[in-house]
């Protein structure tokens, strides 16, 4: 057996790669199409959706409105949203549907993804693309992580949306005082 801290050297290097590769232009675009939207939506599926999610709270504590795709307090998507898709593959069936039907509806679509040219990303204005294997895209190099399926590319989208939540912070000048006066409290 792998001992535990020589798993913990692989995989802390695997993720400094991967975060070292996403464009920094690319991640200032998402931002930027936040901070100019009425309402952000987020979706996602599996782990990539559990990351999403993680990510609507922090928005929210940042006092933005933000609804889960899904979630039955979720309003309708119109002119003037985005609607923020974590996927891997970029192709996932019901997330090209939101996508597309988010468009439809005139609403902006950013994408985070391993797949910049997808589905999805056809539909985006803004694309973050972290390089890191999945195996629901074909040509995806598995070899490039020793951790199963998509492990890296989840693991990453989180580290990603949270630097995105340290960049917004600065942005609109809040600490995190101010975002847990807005935590849940029902607890």
């Amino acid at each position: 057996m792998t001992p535990f801290h020589s798993l913990a050297t692989s995989l802390m290097s695997e993720l400094g790669g991967a975060l070292e590769a996403v464009d920094e232009s690319e991640v200032a675009a998402l931002r930027r199409a936040i901070l100019q939207a009425r309402s952000v939506f987020v979706a996602g599926k599996g782990r990539s959706g559990l990351r999403m999610q993680a990510f609507a709270m922090r928005l929210l504590h940042l006092g933005l409105t933000v609804y889960v795709v899904g979630e039955s307090t979720a309003r309708g998507i119109g002119k003037g949203d985005l609607l923020v898709i974590g996927s891997g593959s970029g192709q996932t069936a019901s997330l090209v549907g939101y996508a597309r039907r988010a468009r439809t509806l005139q609403a902006q679509v950013g994408l985070i993804t391993t797949a910049a040219s997808s589905p999805i990303g056809d539909q985006a204005v803004c694309v973050v693309c972290i390089p890191a294997p999945t195996p629901k895209l074909a040509g995806s190099n598995m070899s490039l992580s020793i951790q199963p399926m998509g492990s890296l590319f989840e693991q990453s989208l989180g580290l990603v949306l949270d630097i995105v939540i340290l960049q917004l912070m600065d942005e609109l000048g809040m600490d995190a005082e101010q975002m847990f006066a807005r935590h849940a409290n029902l607890e």
